[in-house]
């Protein structure tokens, strides 16, 4: 099978897609814009070629891409082409007009960009048009993704490796709780109720209890200054740690060193909840935000908590929870990772998105 991947050559996701591609021995052409190139080494693929699309910083150069697409097309004969992204990608894809076509939606793309005008609103439209099958990470995405489109959508995790992402054999005793969050820090993840919820955290224990606590928070992005100033403004600057952002590779360790795991997120577009996934895979119980498909794969009060998102309290109140529950919590751990085990194998989750190319498209 010759597959085209119409995708960020950078993004975690794409390469997660690639990797497994590669390993089935599978013949695949990555195109991505050269505004999302890839930086790392790719030659441990011995089966992916990449291409770039040449696009200026003006968005609407993503249109001028269309000839060339379709002449990497008509080169490299693929037996399907797979956009993901449909705002972006999604449409250049069907301009191409190139058969059998898929559209991964992603969050965002779905969610926001065809609310933003009636333009979006008629691209989204005629993408979702084009394709011969459409997938969605969750089932939250896939009713939102129904308001643009009749067809039958296909709900296609994204899942985790669950030999990358695992408890450490010997897992590092801390004297401190250690509160932790791995996202992007913009305004959509819900940085600034984690910490105000942490600053409501000491006003509503005793001393020493805060002092045996800690807050990690991992990830770079355009609201990082804001936060460790709202960190500082919060008096909780000297029990808080912001790492900046880290290598991917680095992510598991990471968490690992979590005793509870954040995610406050305030969108829906928070489409699927990767991260969710990731700290469950490591034992860790998390605490998630009811938006997207974030409460599709955290079961409630077994391997972590569902609460209302923008809700400081609400975050206080499940850290004073797992500082009196320790072994609660622990418990929660290890159904975190029977239940990803159960339903968000990577491997299991990429070879079902095979089989329905080989069931809808060849």
């Amino acid at each position: 099978m010759k597959i085209a991947v119409l995708g960020p050559a950078s993004n975690v996701h794409t390469k997660k897609f690639l990797d497994y591609y590669d390993k089935q021995g599978f013949d695949i052409i990555n195109i991505s814009f050269d505004s999302h190139k890839d930086d790392q080494d790719r030659s441990h693929w011995k089966n992916v070629k990449t291409r770039y699309l040449n696009v200026g910083s003006n968005k609407l150069t993503y249109f001028l891409t269309v000839s060339t697409l379709k002449k990497i097309l008509k080169e490299e004969k693929p037996d399907i082409l797979h956009a993901h992204y449909v705002s972006s990608y999604g449409v250049i894809g069907a301009l191409a007009n190139f058969h059998p076509y898929v559209i991964s939606v992603w969050g965002m793309d779905i969610f926001d960009f065809p609310k933003e005008g009636a333009l979006n609103t008629y691209m989204v439209k005629y993408a979702l048009g084009k394709a011969d099958m459409i997938g969605s990470t969750s089932e939250v995405m896939k009713v939102e993704t129904a308001q643009y489109t009749d067809k039958k959508i296909e709900v296609t995790p994204f899942g985790v490796n669950l030999d990358v992402f695992k408890p450490n054999e010997v897992r590092t005793e801390s004297d401190k709780v250690n509160f932790g969050i791995v996202k992007t820090m913009t305004e959509k993840y819900g940085i600034r109720y984690l910490l105000q919820g942490y600053a409501l955290f000491k006003e509503q224990v005793d001393e020493l209890t805060y002092k045996n606590t800690h807050l990690t928070i991992v990830g770079g992005g355009p609201k990082l200054e804001e936060y460790q100033n709202l960190a500082q403004e919060l008096n909780i600057a000297d029990q808080t740690t912001f790492t900046g952002k880290i290598p991917h590779d680095q992510v598991p360790n990471k968490i690992n060193e979590f005793d509870v795991f954040f995610v406050p997120s305030t969108l829906d577009s928070e489409s699927f909840g990767v991260a969710a996934v990731e700290a469950q895979a490591c034992e860790v119980p998390v605490v998630v935000a009811n938006v997207g498909g974030l409460p599709e794969v955290v079961l409630d009060k077994q391997t972590g908590f569902v609460i209302p998102t923008k809700d400081a309290q609400a975050i206080a109140d499940k850290m004073i929870y797992f500082i009196h529950n320790p072994e609660e919590g622990k418990k929660m751990g290890k159904l975190g990772r029977e239940h990803v085990s159960k339903h968000y194998q990577w491997e299991e989750n990429a070879a079902y998105m095979v089989s329905l190319y080989q069931k809808n498209l060849l």
